[in-house]
């Protein structure tokens, strides 16, 4: 019989392991990274509805705090878009060991934003993830590198929007930040869309061309976004912050090794590649185990 604790970690993994198959569906759906993202804002957000009251929102969160969530949806927005273009301009695995860098991003904002004291070891290894990357970089492909710049950009914006959230998610309802900040990414995606066809730009099929593009659209958006993030949150009512973050740090683990598994992106990376992988993933392995230490020490 599964007690509370194991069967919260099996539930943390399964979502870890839904998050990292959202790069596989991006690879292997054929719409551009602006078409796919406002798909999946719009499913999403949607399917929120009946459990929110947007015409309650104004009243209940104040309109500071409503248009705080509101430009943090844009950052989500942008930090999607990104993360799929990453994708579409080199690999799952390439987007996938560059949002690894996520945790380190924060560790330098958290202390601008929140208010916090910098922390030396954090910076430490922020500073040891540089040489893995390089490692990356050096054994991909030339046209590849901007997907990498865009896999840390994603990354930064991640970290960005997670730290705002942390800010002022308060006591506020986690599904109705979603709702508003997903809201209004779809909202900033539609006026991006109408700017482009209205000025000519070509953005590929705007309707999901096969069936496969569909059901592939509808795991992104039903599985990988609301069961992933319901089973995160039920699993950390029951887990350690120490224990959901080594969790959480298996996403791009999981993420590589199904590209291995679905897409053979292994036969596109060169050696040292992974060794640039195993120096990040050091790192960002390290990073809980040294923070429960430091803690220990100044209590």
């Amino acid at each position: 019989m599964l007690t509370e604790e194991r069967r919260a970690y099996l539930e943390l993994h399964l979502a870890v392991l839904l998050f990292g198959l959202t790069a596989i569906l991006g690879d292997l759906i054929q719409l551009t990274a602006l078409v796919l993202v406002w798909w999946r804002v719009l499913l999403t957000s949607g399917s929120l509805l009946p459990f929110v009251k947007p015409q309650h929102l104004l009243r209940d969160l104040g309109q500071p705090l409503l248009l705080r969530f509101m430009g943090i949806g844009v950052l989500v927005a942008l930090h999607w878009l990104t993360f799929y273009g990453a994708i579409k301009l080199s690999n799952a695995s390439i987007c996938l060991i560059c949002m690894a860098t996520t945790s380190f991003f924060t560790a330098f904002l958290e202390p601008l934003i929140v208010k916090r004291p910098f922390r030396w070891y954090e910076m430490a290894l922020g500073l040891l993830i540089i040489p893995g990357m390089i490692l990356v970089v050096n054994n991909i492909e030339p046209g590849m590198i901007w997907g990498v710049i865009a896999g840390l950009t994603s990354a930064f914006l991640a970290a960005t929007f997670a730290t705002f959230n942390k800010k002022y998610l308060a006591d506020v309802h986690p599904s109705r930040v979603t709702f508003v900040e997903l809201g209004s990414a779809w909202l900033f995606l539609s006026a991006v869309l109408g700017v482009f066809l209205i000025t000519g730009r070509d953005i590929g099929t705007w309707w999901p061309a096969t069936s496969s593009d569909w059901f592939y659209i509808l795991i992104l958006a039903f599985l990988c976004t609301n069961l992933a993030y319901t089973l995160s949150l039920r699993a950390l009512r029951h887990l350690s912050a120490f224990a959901a973050n080594l969790t959480v740090n298996l996403e791009p683990v999981y993420g590589i090794i199904l590209a291995w598994l679905l897409l053979n992106e292994q036969e596109d990376l060169e050696p040292g590649f992974y060794w640039g992988v195993v120096i990040i993933l050091l790192a960002v392995f390290s990073y809980p185990v040294i923070r429960r230490r430091m803690k220990r020490y100044e209590s």
